[in-house]
């Protein structure tokens, strides 16, 4: 965008002159084409900066609240989130790779199709979160909150599915499965 603004710039600069004194015949023409370029370089720049807010990667967030906020598809990667509250929240195809989410709230939160893997679950609720299908292989769950959590197709390692087996409690009350059913519990 600097780039297109530097050069729109210039342009401006440079055809200033021939624009008010009517160079060519196009005095009301080229003012109006040039109002045009300008406006569709600002919207279209405008639109940018929304979709790179979304990349929260390697970011501090201690106790950020994201209670029921939509956050399909977006990245947390390496990002401290110890204490956030995403109670309820829409994490849909989020990545929260190697996320820290110690004492984290994800009370009901929709983590369907989620990268959780090498995530820290420490002292975090996840009561009837929905994980469906998340990847969390190498994370590390303990002193979690899980009743009514759904696990259903979420790959674990065997000492993270023993850990999670010996608290397992609940029927998640979205999906209607009973979480030790999901994780595979026997």
């Amino acid at each position: 965008m600097a780039l297109s603004t530097a050069i729109l710039s210039s342009s401006i600069g440079a055809n200033r002159s021939q624009l008010s004194r009517g160079r060519h015949g196009r005095g009301w023409f080229g003012r109006s084409l040039l109002g045009l370029l300008l406006a569709s370089v600002l919207l279209l720049g405008a639109g940018a900066p929304a979709a790179a807010a979304m990349d929260y990667a390697k970011q501090v967030l201690i106790g950020a609240d994201f209670r029921g906020a939509d956050l399909q598809a977006v990245t947390f990667n390496l990002t401290n989130l110890r204490d956030a509250d995403f109670h309820g929240a829409d994490l849909r195809n989020a990545s929260l790779f190697g996320a820290k989410l110690q004492d984290a709230d994800l009370g009901e939160a929709d983590l369907r199709d989620a990268t959780l893997d090498s995530a820290v679950f420490d002292g975090t609720d996840l009561r009837n979160a929905r994980l469906d299908d998340a990847f969390a292989f190498n994370t590390k769950f303990s002193n979690v909150l899980i009743e009514g959590a759904d696990f259903t197709n979420v790959p674990l390692r065997g000492d993270a599915l023993k850990t999670l087996c010996a608290i397992a409690s609940g029927t998640n009350p979205s999906s209607g499965r009973a979480t030790r059913d999901t994780l595979g519990c026997g």
